[in-house]
């Protein structure tokens, strides 16, 4: 565990100390309080070997602040597990619940308890063949990166997303089709905006819509998948799919509180399905891919909905199918009208 601290965690985000050299607890510090100051959040820091442990270090920062007592002081808010010598190593994982590991959930921390592994240094003092053989690699990764081993890389860009969903629950109930097509045309359209950013093709359109399970009242709650002919990012072809299932689903009488639009079986936009009658991608095609891409551009830069499906409503749909978004947090950086102001 003596090693340089390679991984730093704020809060959710991880931070690479490959090459930083200098006081890292003091830099932390720094750090925390310039993301109070700029953005007014107060965050937890934890530092370690390996990304397991840095997640570890990170919630004894908070623990430390939030329950004094709980934990040395000295490791409240920034917590540098690679400064702790093995005895305070051994105490601080000793009090630390298995359960809070990251990567162990509720299923395994049962097992584990079973067995009369409580605490993150008891898991810790299995052997490796025994967590590889009950619970796999994916657990011994996590036991071998919670001995100070590396196995979780830090990753600059995210993995493609296997599926892209938009669902939103509406401000009001929404009871017709009119109201419903256009907030499912809407959705239709961010999804695949997310599909072409992440240059990507959908072969199925998964569409669903139900009730509030709150509310009393008639229950309703169904999805559909409709399969494409050819995989695409075309917005229209998309929203063409989603009504037509919105329309097979789509019963009256209902007070709907919720719809969304999932697009599933993903490729990469470079995959080309073969077929006799098909051939290669007619100019009409790749027109339509252009203007796509030229849609995403104008909204990118005037905003959304600048440019946008006749078939999503020329209204804001605040009145029907919006959300209602009362407590939302004000744009403080990015619109005059909700600058706050001082006055003296």
């Amino acid at each position: 565990m003596q090693h340089w601290p390679w991984y730093l965690l704020i809060d959710e985000s991880f931070i690479g100390l490959h090459g930083v050299r200098g006081d890292l607890v003091e830099r932390a510090w720094k750090v925390r309080a310039r993301i109070n100051q700029w953005i007014g959040i107060p965050c937890g820091i934890g530092i370690a070997t390996t990304k397991t442990l840095a997640k570890l270090a990170n919630h004894i920062a908070k623990t430390a602040e939030r329950k004094p007592g709980s934990y040395p002081d000295e490791l409240a808010t920034v917590c540098d597990l690679s400064r702790l010598g093995e005895d305070l190593l051994r105490e601080v994982m000793t009090s630390t619940d298995v359960g809070e590991v990251w990567g162990i959930g509720r299923q395994i921390n049962t097992q584990l308890k079973s067995r009369g592994v409580t605490s993150v240094q008891d898991f810790v003092d299995l052997p490796s063949s025994v967590v590889r053989g009950t619970w796999g690699v994916v657990l011994e990764r996590t036991w071998r990166e919670l001995r100070g081993e590396a196995c979780i890389e830090l990753s600059d860009v995210p993995s493609p997303k296997k599926q892209i969903a938009c669902t939103r629950s509406f401000g009001q109930p929404v009871t017709g089709l009119t109201e419903l097509r256009e907030a499912i045309s809407e959705f239709t359209s961010r999804a695949a905006e997310k599909l072409r950013k992440q240059r990507h093709l959908a072969g199925q359109v998964l569409v669903f819509a139900r009730t509030s399970p709150f509310r009393d009242g008639p229950r309703f709650s169904k999805s559909v998948v409709v399969p494409l002919v050819r995989p695409s990012a075309d917005t229209t072809e998309l929203a063409n799919a989603a009504v037509m299932g919105l329309r097979s689903i789509y019963a009256p009488g209902f007070q709907l509180a919720k719809a969304g639009v999932m697009l599933l079986d993903l490729v990469p936009d470079t995959f080309v399905q073969g077929a006799l009658d098909w051939g290669e991608p007619t100019t009409e095609q790749r027109d339509r891919s252009r203007l796509m891409h030229a849609m995403d551009r104008v909204n990118d830069r005037f905003g959304k909905r600048t440019v946008l499906l006749g078939s999503s409503g020329l209204s804001q749909g605040a009145d029907t199918w919006g959300m209602r978004q009362v407590r939302r947090t004000p744009c403080y950086t990015t619109k005059w009208g909700e600058t706050p102001v001082a006055r003296a």
